[in-house]
């Protein structure tokens, strides 16, 4: 098989496209020939040393696949060679081939596209939790999505709207503002004077809940516009800077801070991220959520595509085409 290997920490330019031999479904894996892998931000960060897991080298990059089963291993009973399914691989996504724990997968739906499939399991996924479990967002309530045009941001602003909140996305320039206003934003606004805009937006009221990809200075004007009973929820820090919270704030203004980490839950409670996932591809089969891919790149073009997404010039989805 084709993949993108990662032999030593580095710069992205060090990844190697190489021949790999084909892996073997083992017990309880199953074996998919791979359609689409998906590219997500905290990939660059892997492969660089700079994300908070470091798996040994040498790796091959890549937590989502979607393809075919072309061969199950001993154990498993409940996934047949010839089914499309899509997975959260851990790693070895940018391949043409991988083995998954077939528990890992999930069918997908007849004529199902594969990339729009990966893009619901991280970055649907992880906004799903983020809202659902940790803010508990409520119908009424005002939702602010920091990089409400990247992929975990168009999805926050999609699930916000079907939740019944009132929208405010937050964007770096007007073409993103475009794409947020698309996914179904009530109001769009940029990174300058955001705590007067959120105020002015709201009434004076403040946000009940932030969904929070950048750190930063933009955390530091969240951490001032929230409301009393509000959620800012800590999800990333594509700004390249983590932020310190002024604790007195979340005294006085009475409102939590809230770490998301999508991982942590899918082990900690597996049970609950199923019925996360069953509930998203069900909205997605009825067309409630419609993830946007930016485009699809053959798999020799990883560094590339890794480059525009750390860059913070990507938008929606990028997937990897194995040739």
């Amino acid at each position: 098989m084709k993949a993108i290997v990662c032999n030593e920490f580095g710069p992205l330019e060090n990844l190697e496209y190489k021949e790999m031999p084909d892996p073997v479904a083992g017990s309880g894996q199953v074996l998919v020939k791979v359609e689409a892998c998906g590219v997500n931000y905290p990939d660059g960060l892997l492969v660089q040393g700079l994300y908070q897991s470091k798996p040994d080298r040498p790796f091959i990059p890549g937590s989502e696949v979607a393809g075919e089963i072309v061969a199950v291993g001993d154990g498993v009973t409940d996934r047949q060679v010839g089914q499309r399914v899509v997975a959260y691989s851990g790693q070895m996504g940018y391949a043409s081939m991988a083995a998954v724990p077939a528990k890992s997968t999930f069918l997908l739906p007849e004529g199902a596209d594969a990339a729009e499939a990966c893009a619901m399991i991280i970055g649907y996924g992880t906004s799903h939790h983020a809202l659902k479990q940790r803010a508990q967002l409520k119908a009424g309530e005002t939702l602010v999505v920091f990089g409400a045009a990247g992929l975990t941001g168009i999805a926050a602003v999609q699930l916000g709207k079907l939740m019944g909140a009132t929208v405010i996305g937050v964007v770096s320039s007007p073409e993103k503002g475009e794409i947020a206003k698309q996914a179904g934003a009530d109001h769009v606004i940029g990174y300058d004077n955001l705590k007067d805009e959120v105020k002015a937006l709201t009434g004076g009221k403040g946000a009940d809940v932030c969904y929070d990809v950048v750190g930063g200075e933009a955390f530091n004007a969240a951490s001032r516009f929230m409301g009393r009973n509000g959620r800012l929820l800590v999800i990333g820090f594509a700004s390249g800077e983590i932020p310190k919270l002024p604790v007195n704030l979340t005294l006085v203004k009475e409102y939590a801070v809230v770490g998301v980490f999508w991982g942590n839950f899918t082990k900690a409670e597996p049970d609950v991220y199923h019925a996360n996932m069953k509930e998203l591809f069900g909205w997605w089969s009825e067309g409630k959520v419609k993830p946007m891919v930016a485009d699809r790149l053959p798999l020799k073009d990883a560094q590339k595509v890794l480059e525009k997404v750390l860059g913070r010039g990507g938008v929606g989805k990028y997937a990897l085409i194995p040739e």
